[in-house]
């Protein structure tokens, strides 16, 4: 008896040894995995952190009448036609007297954004008072100045390594001594759309695209999931058939997305021809692609309906059709809700089915509808990141937050409804 005692004390210690094993082996697979997590979302943080600055340079621009507004009428047209850029130009020069040279003078302009002087338009045509004067205007600082302010470019190289030479560092040093130079919440990064120019790129139009596209996507396929899987749950003869959709939807769920861009660029643009690079044909798409995983999770919350709720339907008389629509789905729907939204989720990131159908295409303008040439976030940061110049490196990653942030609302949305609207039998 004492053996056998022995036997089982033994047996018992090398069972609860082997359980503390496997959690200890759980425990570490959890941390090794939010490290990495916690290592990949801290790096994209550390290198767009930047992208929500943007450094801004005070310049004197004088506005004389007769170049601006030769008739004193003030008309928007006649402002907006004016050249400002020469204007900005001997603002620079009046600034750096000693700047004579034609390949210093290159370089001085160099300091402020391309666009600047579209900003000083803006101004004035929206003030025609200022016409005739001498007025301060913060405009942005190019790329590269915007780059050294941040700390990315390392003042200690050779001028050969660097993209600013040491007559402009002298220059930015100037304007720093003079508070003339400084960094501002970048507002054109969430307001503007793209550029080729880092300093003046933002997401206003990919957000824009995104948001179209999943509207139609939304639309199309929302309705159409949750009819197909009330049919196949509800109406539909338990047959081969149904199991033969079944097993094809599950498939539908698995298939690589780029399959379904192949398809939206072989039936939507060649065979419909319509509009290239449009959240329209984006949207269709992406409702092709989330409808199997719709229909599958509204299936599965068919099936979370008691039994007992359909008997009761029937008992008092309900028919079939009253007894799914007036009681098992609205039971359902905050099931197919979640599905819907996680689904919206995995459009949002999709990036391979909008390559197929053009939406790589760049972007400018803010689409103002659905038919209208746009772009999407996901395509947006896979531009950006193929972009040679520094300045985009930390839009990349900036843009990448945003997508990020998108994803968690729209997954915390989910479990919010799950949660708030599921009844638990």
């Amino acid at each position: 008896m004492t053996e056998i005692t022995g036997i089982l004390k033994t047996a018992g210690s090398k069972r609860h040894r082997a359980e503390a094993r496997f959690r200890a082996y759980g425990l570490i697979a959890i941390a090794v995995s939010l490290s990495f997590l916690l290592i990949m979302i801290g790096s994209i943080i550390t290198r767009g952190s930047g992208a929500f600055h943007q450094t801004f340079v005070q310049i004197d621009v004088e506005l004389p009448a007769e170049k601006l507004d030769p008739e004193g009428t003030g008309d928007p047209d006649v402002l907006r036609k004016a050249r400002y850029g020469k204007l900005l130009k001997a603002a620079l020069r009046d600034r750096f007297p000693a700047v004579k040279s034609r390949s210093d003078k290159k370089a001085l302009y160099k300091l402020l954004s391309s666009n600047a002087e579209y900003t000083i338009r803006d101004q004035v045509v929206a003030d025609p008072l200022l016409v005739g004067g001498t007025h301060a205007f913060w405009v942005r600082a190019s790329s590269e100045v915007d780059q050294y302010m941040k700390g990315k470019i390392d003042s200690s190289l050779e001028e050969s390594r660097r993209r600013i030479n040491d007559k402009q560092l002298a220059w930015i040093a100037e304007l720093q001594d003079a508070g003339k130079i400084e960094k501002r919440f970048n507002t054109q990064f969430f307001t503007g759309g793209d550029s080729r120019e880092p300093e003046q790129a933002g997401i206003m139009g990919a957000v824009a695209g995104s948001a179209y596209t999943l509207l139609i996507c939304f639309v199309l396929s929302f309705p159409v999931g949750v009819l197909a899987a009330v049919y196949l749950e509800e109406f539909s003869a338990k047959g081969r058939l149904n199991r033969f959709i079944e097993v094809n939807i599950n498939n539908l769920a698995a298939v690589p997305s780029i399959v379904y861009g192949l398809l939206g660029l072989a039936i939507f643009l060649n065979v419909f021809n319509l509009p290239r690079s449009t959240p329209l044909v984006g949207g269709m798409v992406l409702a092709l692609m989330t409808l199997p995983t719709i229909i599958i999770a509204s299936r599965s919350s068919l099936r979370a309906v008691p039994p007992s709720i359909r008997e009761a339907a029937y008992g008092l008389g309900a028919s079939k059709v009253q007894t799914t629509f007036h009681h098992v789905v609205p039971l359902a729907m905050p099931g197919m809700l979640t599905g819907s939204i996680i689904g919206m989720a995995q459009a949002l990131g999709e990036t391979a089915p909008l390559l197929m159908i053009g939406m790589v295409a760049f972007i400018v303008d803010i689409p103002g509808g659905v038919t209208e040439a746009a772009t999407a976030l996901p395509v947006q940061i896979f531009l950006w990141a193929d972009s040679p110049e520094r300045g985009f490196m930390e839009k990349t990653s900036a843009a990448i937050l945003v997508l990020l942030g998108f994803l968690i609302i729209m997954n915390l949305v989910a479990v919010y409804l799950r949660r708030r609207l599921e009844i638990r039998w």
